[in-house]
């Protein structure tokens, strides 16, 4: 599937509607968990961790207007006059979560609406700020075209051992081998 629609000023300018905040967010953590994702190989629905972070979620900023889809694009969590919310169980990911909301303050930006990121650590009671800069945008552009790149490809990328492998939902998968019959 293509996803190119046409050149536009320094670049292509790409399908909207095909890449999103999760898509980001598993960008920045495993090229390869994205593509699973994007095909509809979906294994966090069962994992702990993922029950974990959707009763975070349903607990968290219960006083702001939540679960907002924006242009049948991308859902973000919060959102109040100055900021986008995110939460999240920890700050293990900071990478991916700052992707992840960099995508959000870019897409809205590119309709007209300015704000900023506040990611909040529930479990060490932190919270991060994330201003959509000059640096991040160029971050959150090459990401999404590179994204998009990932996403174009027939395969999906090799397999990679990360630190955090062993705590991924999709570990059984991509530790699975084929038995070769003698």
């Amino acid at each position: 599937m293509r996803v190119w629609v046409g050149l536009v000023k320094g670049g292509f300018k790409m399908n909207p509607l095909r890449v999103g905040g999760i898509h980001m967010h598993y960008y920045a953590i495993c090229k390869r968990k994205m593509w699973l994702y994007d095909r509809g190989i979906a294994m966090e629905k069962d994992f702990d961790r993922i029950i974990e972070g959707q009763i975070l979620h349903e607990q968290a900023y219960k006083y702001l207007p939540r679960e907002i889809m924006i242009d049948n694009a991308f859902k973000i969590d919060a959102i109040d006059s100055e900021h986008v919310r995110e939460v999240k169980i920890s700050s293990k990911m900071t990478e991916a979560d700052r992707i992840q909301m960099l995508f959000y303050l870019y897409q809205l930006e590119l309709r007209g609406i300015k704000k900023k990121g506040l990611i909040s650590y529930t479990k060490e009671r932190k919270t991060k700020e994330i201003i959509l800069d000059k640096k991040g945008k160029n971050d959150i552009r090459k990401a999404i075209a590179d994204a998009y790149s990932v996403l174009e490809e027939e395969k999906p990328p090799s397999f990679k051992k990360l630190s955090y492998c062993k705590s991924c939902a999709y570990h059984s998968f991509c530790y699975a081998r084929e038995v070769e019959e003698v």
